[in-house]
């Protein structure tokens, strides 16, 4: 993965990233996730960005350099990762909401749960995180010269498989159709309509 195919739109991209790797060391183990299901956010043009609004000490990373994670914690509860994207200046990223995990599932089981089945181990961005070891920790994290956290290419992905949808869970520009995912694949989550959400303008 280089900084060119990430400078582009989070809509550019977000299909692009799917069967791309991201890869997590802690002192427990490495887990490698590959990604089966995005959602792009456009930053100030985009109602359901955290940037809508412009730039805050809490969404900085959002503005680039593009090929950092943003971490945000959802409802105080799970944490959520992201690959930022675009120009350096302007917001733009790109929600990681499933994966599959390719290397480290005894680890990835131990953090969620002993009786969680292999699809659902990565299924839903809180758990994507958690199944990674991903942490507020990470916020900042160089995808592609650090160490920590790294994203990867893998194994190329059909056109024929992506599927393009609505946003999941969100109450703003919730029928923008900028949810990416696999075709079939049993990691992809749920389409969730959230109760708040009003039909919007948009793409």
């Amino acid at each position: 993965m280089n900084a060119g195919v990430l400078s582009r739109s989070a809509e550019e991209v977000a299909p692009e990233l799917l069967g791309s790797v991201l890869t997590c060391k802690t002192s427990e183990g490495t887990v490698s996730l590959a990604i089966t299901e995005t959602e792009a956010y456009s930053g100030t043009a985009d109602p359901a960005s955290h940037a809508y609004r412009g730039r805050t000490p809490r969404n900085a990373i959002m503005f680039g350099p593009a090929g950092h994670l943003y971490v945000y914690r959802s409802h105080g509860l799970h944490w959520c990762a992201n690959v930022v994207t675009g120009t350096d200046g302007i917001a733009s990223a790109v929600l990681i909401r499933a994966g599959r995990v390719i290397e480290g599932e005894e680890l990835a089981r131990a953090r969620r749960g002993e009786k969680v089945e292999s699809p659902r181990l990565a299924r839903g961005p809180g758990n994507f995180c958690q199944a990674l070891g991903i942490t507020g920790e990470h916020n900042g994290a160089d995808l592609l010269r650090g160490t920590s956290v790294t994203l990867s290419e893998g194994e190329p992905v059909p056109t024929a498989l992506v599927r393009v949808g609505p946003r999941v869970g969100v109450s703003k520009a919730h029928d923008w159709q900028h949810r990416f995912f696999l075709a079939g694949d049993p990691t992809v989550s749920a389409y969730r309509l959230s109760p708040r959400a009003k039909p919007s303008a948009g793409t």
